[in-house]
């Protein structure tokens, strides 16, 4: 690291033109990226999926949502006595959309009666669309505004409702990826300021532009080789933000320290980069392979946003050890003005807070215990799935329609119908034994294409989580009975069936191996077992608390209608925890390898366990609340997002960020760290001959105790 700093000094020019001309490119590659996301989230190889394919190949359309089209008409009036103009509201809307690609079943196609509420004044339609290729839906914006004229040409009201609609929060959009970028990184320069108190504060928002913009630059490039969900794009910019800077903080305060014992410039430069420089690495790394979780998964959404998730952490370590120290060796001491605070001394808050814990370990390793155990425990209840309707839109036109549908006797499975591919010549009797299902509350022959007809069945309560998806099964066992045939079933409760075996099995296998590789570099990085192994099983544990919380919160209701306006979800989505588990495995090792690595080199320094915890934590506190901070704002700008799903991402990884850095790494970390004392540091021969690093035998003399107040123990003694 020593080398490789003095290399990038000596030819800081050109590291520093070859990452303005990544930024450069990074401003043109961005507004190219807005056509190539895709909005594919398919599931390969699942039946639900290939039922759905064979829908899409027949029809043009996807069952992945359903649009509910209906038309009500004036007070004293019913469906039955306007059959013939309600019908023709329904055909003038569709005719007047030629371009786009519909599968509508309604009343008029099947002549059943169920397709008209209770009330007899509202019929209503089911409407299938192909794939949208953006945020918006054409339905929405051509067949909603097509359906409003021709109803209100007949004198009557029309409304349009989908699942996807609701989940929008009725909205069309939302604050917007640069006005997130722009809102995370004002509340990260206000924590800088603090920090630096100078123009140094700067400086890591440099990096972090750079970064974030090479990463969209070489995420473009990777969408001429795969699909790149359009998720990508906030995680690049939010995660990228708060990594990106989190990493400079590091490094630059550790510059700045050792500018202020009196080293020069370059020197201090080459001691950041030998120490904090190696624990970024380390972290960046580990944040890379956390993301391996997904990169396996056989999902290509969630695979997409793996692949380019691991260039946020590569990227941002590349510029962080190689423009970082460039800018520094030549306008670092200029721009650190005017220095309103200073590194020179550790900070005598956290010092006398880690003499305290070193002092009282066992209790403080106690209370900590407790506090994560109270919010793992409401993990047990969690539920997978999609979120209840109940928890979307509580106003807007999407909710409206809804409202009359539910008050007119339609129950919510309207939003979430079971389609059943069968053979044209089993259609009737399929239909007929879907109708017998406990929970269905309709079941129709709709359209019929090369052989194959879909009958359309509509559950009693929407099949969105593990707890509602059993009357697929049934249906699909009914069928078969009758049918005496394989039949393929799609539809959203399909797809929730198809998520568990294709993420859930095999996951608790990809978690084992990311923490097996976790687990060795740590090893090589810490020269210990028994600290990796804390490390890990402690990021379990914290693991375990965010999603505690996260069901407490989001599942069960508690503060999310009072801070987002938002009832219980019901049910966690399925692709959250994965995505969640992903980045914040490795974004909360991040403190554990800043703190861990600053007590190794402490240890090197004088032998003693004590005097290392107390020194790696004065020095390390303010830098990792500061740096947790900074991705709590990131984290904040996420889940200022329209939709459930990205309030629930932003929420999760902000309260496992502020978890992870207080009671996790300033409690349990250093008590742990006190209670275990010399054996934290011991690395067997056989193991580091096979890592290449020096090995770490246990000294003679184990450490007893807490040390002496810092400034009373003369140098060298153990």
């Amino acid at each position: 690291m020593e080398r490789f700093a003095r290399l990038v000094m000596h030819h800081r020019r050109i590291v520093s033109a070859f990452w303005l001309l990544m930024f450069v490119g990074g401003l043109l590659s961005a507004g190219q990226l807005g056509s190539r996301w895709a909005f594919d989230f398919s599931l390969p190889g699942q039946p639900g999926d290939r039922a759905g394919q064979q829908v899409t190949d027949a029809y043009g359309v996807s069952a992945a949502d359903t649009y509910v089209a209906l038309v009500t008409v004036p007070q004293g009036q019913t469906v039955a006595e306007q059959r013939d103009a309600v019908n023709e509201v329904f055909a003038t809307a569709v005719a007047a959309v030629p371009d786009l690609t519909l599968r509508v079943v309604d009343f008029a196609s099947t002549g059943d009666p169920s397709f008209v509420t209770d009330d007899g004044r509202t019929a209503y339609a089911l409407v299938q669309a192909p794939v949208p290729h953006t945020f918006g839906s054409d339905v929405e914006t051509q067949l909603d505004p097509a359906l409003k004229s021709a109803a209100k040409e007949a004198g009557f009201d029309s409304g349009l409702t989908s699942y996807a609609q609701l989940a929008a929060g009725g909205e069309s959009g939302g604050t917007g990826v640069l006005v997130e970028v722009l809102l995370g990184a004002a509340g990260a320069l206000m924590v800088l300021l603090f920090v630096f108190g100078s123009f140094l504060a700067l400086v890591p928002l440099l990096i972090a532009a750079v970064s974030i913009l090479t990463t969209f630059m070489l995420v473009l490039g990777l969408t001429t080789f795969t699909d790149v969900s359009i998720i990508v794009q906030f995680l690049i910019a939010l995660i990228g933000l708060g990594v990106a800077i989190d990493y400079s903080l590091l490094l630059v305060s550790r510059w700045r320290e050792e500018r202020a014992h009196g080293r020069s410039n370059e020197d201090a430069v080459v001691v950041a980069m030998k120490t904090a420089g190696r624990a970024v690495f380390a972290s960046g790394v580990t944040v890379a392979i956390s993301l391996l979780a997904l990169v396996v998964v056989p999902v290509p959404a969630l695979r997409s946003v793996g692949l380019a998730g691991l260039l946020i952490p590569l990227v941002s370590v590349a510029s962080v050890l190689t423009l970082l120290p460039a800018l520094l060796s030549s306008v670092g001491p200029r721009v650190d003005y005017p220095r309103l605070r200073h590194e020179g001394t550790a900070s005598r808050g956290w010092s006398a807070w880690a003499r305290l814990v070193v002092r009282r370990r066992t209790a403080v390793t106690a209370v900590a215990v407790v506090l994560l155990a109270l919010m793992i425990v409401p993990v047990f209840s969690i539920k997978l799935g999609q979120s209840s309707i109940e928890s979307l839109a509580r106003n807007g036109p999407s909710y409206d329609a809804l409202h009359t549908l539910t008050h007119g006797g339609v129950g919510t499975g309207v939003l979430t119908p079971v389609e059943v591919l069968v053979p044209a010549g089993d259609a009737e009797a399929a239909a007929e034994a879907a109708r017998g299902v406990n929970g269905v509350q309709l079941a129709v022959v709709g359209t019929t294409r090369d052989g194959t007809t879909i009958v359309d069945v509509l559950p009693t309560d929407a099949t969105v989580d593990s707890g509602t998806v059993a009357v697929v099964d049934d249906v699909r066992t009914a069928i078969e009975n009758a049918v005496d045939a394989e039949v393929g079933v799609t539809g959203v409760g399909a797809s929730v069936q198809d998520y568990f075996n294709a993420v859930y099995e095999k996951f608790p296998y990809v978690l084992a191996l990311i923490m097996l590789v976790t687990f060795v570099l740590l090893v090589r990085t810490f020269r210990s077992v028994l600290l990796p192994l804390k490390a890990v099983l402690l990021n379990l544990v914290s693991m375990a608390a965010v999603f505690g919380v996260v069901v407490f919160f989001w599942q069960l209701g508690h503060g999310s209608d009072t801070l987002f306006n938002a009832s219980p979800t019901g049910a966690i989505n399925l692709w959250l925890p994965v995505v969640i588990f992903a980045f914040l495995f490795g974004l909360s090792m991040d403190y554990e390898v800043f703190i861990l690595s600053r007590m190794r080199e402490e240890y090197d320094r004088t032998g003693d366990t004590s005097m290392a915890v107390i020194t790696g934590i004065s020095r390390t506190g303010r830098l990792v609340t500061s740096a947790a901070l900074i991705l709590f704002f990131a984290f904040s700008a996420l889940a200022s997002s329209p939709g459930i799903d990205g309030k629930i991402i932003g929420t999760a990884l902000g309260v496992g960020i502020l978890i992870d850095a207080t009671i996790v790494r300033a409690m349990l970390v250093p008590a742990l760290v006190s209670t275990f004392g010399n054996w934290n540091w011991w690395l067997p021969t056989w193991i580091a001959r096979a890592l290449f690093v020096q090995p770490s035998p246990l000294p003679p003399a184990p450490d007893h105790g807490p040390a002496p107040e810092p400034e009373k123990v003369p140098a060298g003694v153990r």
